[in-house]
């Protein structure tokens, strides 16, 4: 290879010969526009086909329930209810904690039974907004 060579210019590929151009005659019919390398152009291409996109599936408010059975406050979270979801779920592990003061016991049934109606109601009222049956 010889250090002279300059990469950048056309026609620098060794052995390359671009193919040769001809002018149409006028009144003869459309050819394809010839890109680079005498390829076709990419054609444009929609980025989802008409009538598709991003779809929306409802909330399962039974699998909102469950999931608020065993850990309070995701359930809410999962419906859509982030904060109020964070809130039962803090307020959970803290009555957990307050359990050496006999105290955290009420919180911890009054958290776990707001969290399962919470993450219901949210599961069902975010299929309203959104016009589904549930």
């Amino acid at each position: 290879m010889s250090q002279e060579q300059d990469w950048s210019a056309p026609g620098a590929v060794p052995g390359y010969q671009p193919p040769p151009q001809q002018e149409q005659p006028f009144g003869q019919g459309y050819q394809q526009p010839q890109g680079p390398y005498g390829y076709a152009p990419a054609p444009y291409q929609q980025p989802y086909p008409q009538g598709y996109g991003p779809q929306v599936v409802p909330k399962n408010a039974g699998i909102a329930l469950l999931i608020s059975f065993f850990i309070p406050g995701v359930g809410s979270m999962y419906a859509g209810k982030t904060n109020t979801g964070v809130i039962i779920l803090i307020g959970y592990i803290v009555s957990w904690v307050l359990t050496i003061v006999i105290i955290g016991f009420v919180g911890i049934l009054g958290f776990w039974i707001w969290g399962m109606i919470d993450a219901y109601q949210a599961a069902q009222a975010w299929n309203r907004a959104r016009g589904f049956v549930s």
